[in-house]
């Protein structure tokens, strides 16, 4: 009696066990868009004013991973080893989307802005590779908590100058290259030895004033005085996207393509059906992001050929239940992504590929 009250003990036990909420995430395949397609109400999801745009074949779809879980919907250990057994999902610690403190509501919140940050920086990239003109100012978002500009900026000032070198804030489509806005900003700030301070000139309720500032190590190793700061653009095409409640910077380089071909007279795709994920600068730089193994998965799932993916991500790309399925081509900045689909375009098979 002994034994057998033992093993339905223990059975009892691993049974709990397995229904005990644990801090991890699924990741699962999610929805594509076709930025060249429709809302569901009929309405381009690429929505353009102000210019001549034109509608083409093939598509351009961005990609999105499904997550489950977080800290007020945590999974069981069931659920967590039948998605690990899973080809075309993946178990990730928490953290890793929910640091430490941060609620559900504050994720979603930092998504929608990383969301409307890639689409103003998508529009800025795809003018420049058009070479269409528009404004970048440079604007104080806010000063970093213990950072030297604390209490020296303040939100909404206009950074002018830099170590007396004025701020770009024209593009120039001729040179695709020009720093300008706060991209300009941050290059010369961070351009010098840390410790060595840094001269601005800004501009604040419609007076300059000049501030000294010392530099400190930033983020990511090179020199910083501790400034939040983001470009107020003025572009001359009205260019509206709407993807729903997505949120995230990745579908940033898919952004771009679709505004490109949306203003292009002939089809950048040749009628070629591609997907892609990465982030993009407003100078065209393409960023590695997450996911890349579901998103893979979505992108063959719903008919894709290509699939576009940053140089940074390419490591990901062998861990794809989808991979072999799919002309994975590895791109590093927006006018990769060009060339890459003029070669598509014209049949052509020398594509640069994740190896």
């Amino acid at each position: 009696m002994t034994l057998v009250a033992a093993l339905v003990l223990l059975a009892g036990l691993g049974y709990g066990s397995l229904l005990l909420p644990m801090p991890y995430l699924v990741a699962a395949p999610g929805v594509t868009l076709n930025t060249l397609g429709e809302q569901e109400g009929g309405e381009p999801i690429i929505g353009i004013e102000g210019a001549d745009d034109y509608e083409h074949d093939g598509s351009l779809s961005m990609v999105t991973v499904q997550y489950a879980g977080g800290p007020d919907h945590r999974l069981n250990l069931f659920t967590l080893v039948t998605a690990w057994l899973s080809p075309s999902q993946a178990v990730l610690p928490e953290e890793l989307l929910f640091p430490a403190g941060r609620s559900q509501e504050e994720v979603a919140e930092r998504q929608t802005v990383q969301m409307n940050d890639s689409q103003t920086d998508a529009t800025a990239a795809a003018l420049n590779q058009l070479n269409i003109d528009y404004e970048a100012i440079p604007l104080v978002a806010e000063a970093v908590e213990d950072m030297p500009a604390e209490g020296v900026v303040e939100s909404g000032d206009r950074v002018l100058a830099v170590d007396g070198e004025p701020v770009p804030t024209g593009t120039s489509g001729d040179d695709k290259e020009q720093l300008v806005g706060s991209a300009f900003v941050v290059e010369h700030v961070g351009d010098r030895e840390v410790g060595e301070p840094v001269e601005l000139l800004l501009e604040r309720d419609g007076e300059e004033t000049e501030v000294e500032l010392e530099t400190v190590e930033g983020e990511s190793g090179s020199a910083a005085v501790g400034i939040l700061i983001a470009d107020d653009m003025d572009f001359p095409v009205d260019i509206d996207i709407s993807v729903g409640e997505i949120g995230g910077p990745s579908a940033g380089m898919m952004f771009s393509l679709g505004i490109i071909d949306r203003l292009s007279e002939e089809s950048i795709t040749g009628g070629a059906q591609v997907a892609g994920s990465g982030t993009i600068t407003s100078d065209g730089q393409v960023g590695g992001i997450s996911g890349i193994p579901q998103k893979m998965v979505s992108a063959r799932r719903d008919g894709a050929e290509y699939f576009l993916v940053a140089a940074e991500s390419c490591s990901q790309v062998a861990q794809s239940a989808a991979y072999g399925e799919l002309d994975v081509v590895r791109v590093e900045t927006l006018t990769d992504a060009m060339d890459a689909l003029e070669t598509i375009r014209e049949g052509g098979d020398d594509l640069p590929r994740c190896e």
